[in-house]
């Protein structure tokens, strides 16, 4: 089993990679990814040559996990104008708490693969979004 094209873009962008452009713009692609690499072997062949159960584990614990936390982060942004309702008070720290284990959660995809989280996610707390 490979991982599909969605599912490499998703790995990439919950790892902290910015894009890499497609088969025609392949001189892009290994411009971005020429220098993502750690101890010799780029994220690209790292994800080409998984084991069928690292596989799986990406497919079936870390992808759905890491999709339902950030649909949780645009979720919770609709409770934003509301700060108290009969009994019921919004959780102010909710959206930073959510991103901070959102966050963790992609830091833990990272450690899996044994890859460094790429800029966007090493600086902190910025949300991905596709």
């Amino acid at each position: 089993m490979l991982l599909t094209d969605d599912q490499l873009v998703d790995v990439r962008r919950f790892m902290g990679y910015s894009v890499s452009g497609n088969a025609t713009a392949q001189p892009y692609r290994e411009l971005v990814y020429s220098n993502v690499s750690y101890m010799g072997l780029s994220l690209d062949y790292r994800l080409a040559n998984l084991s069928v159960n690292e596989e799986m584990v990406i497919v079936n614990t870390y992808l759905p996990a890491l999709k339902a936390r950030e649909q949780e982060i645009q979720g919770a942004a609709s409770n934003l104008d509301t700060e108290s309702a009969a009994v019921w008070k919004r959780n102010s720290n909710e959206i930073s708490d959510r991103i901070s284990f959102y966050n963790y959660l992609r830091r833990e995809l990272c450690t899996f693969l044994g890859f460094p989280p790429g800029p966007q996610l090493a600086a902190g707390g910025r949300v991905v979004r596709s």
